[in-house]
């Protein structure tokens, strides 16, 4: 049984992804109530895609699946951490390994 989430107006909260072994942080995707219960049954991530208006499960066309190890949520019950093994060569739909591999940077 899921526990009792908030979730937005638009039914989804958001799901932070990290790689379980090294605690790399590897992307952040939207999930609502079904998407969380496939991810929980299939024991693969599985998200709602706000774009194309449909779920998907990452790593379906790419092979980048991610393995589900460990789901979390946090003190005000509005974001999940979900803890996977990534495998493939990464997250991010680019080819890079993680969805955060850009850095803003001050201008001196």
């Amino acid at each position: 049984m899921l526990p009792k989430l908030k979730y937005d107006e638009r039914g989804l909260i958001p799901a932070i992804v990290q790689e379980a072994e090294t605690g790399e942080v590897l992307m952040m995707a939207y999930m609502n109530e079904h998407s969380l219960q496939r991810t929980i049954e299939t024991g693969y991530t599985h998200f709602w895609s706000r774009s194309r208006q449909k779920y998907w499960k990452k790593g379906e066309t790419s092979g980048c699946l991610q393995s589900v190890r460990e789901i979390l949520y946090d003190c005000d019950e509005d974001t999940l951490l979900i803890k996977v093994i990534q495998q493939g060569a990464g997250a991010c739909h680019t080819g890079q390994r993680t969805c955060f591999f850009r850095s803003i940077k001050k201008e001196a």
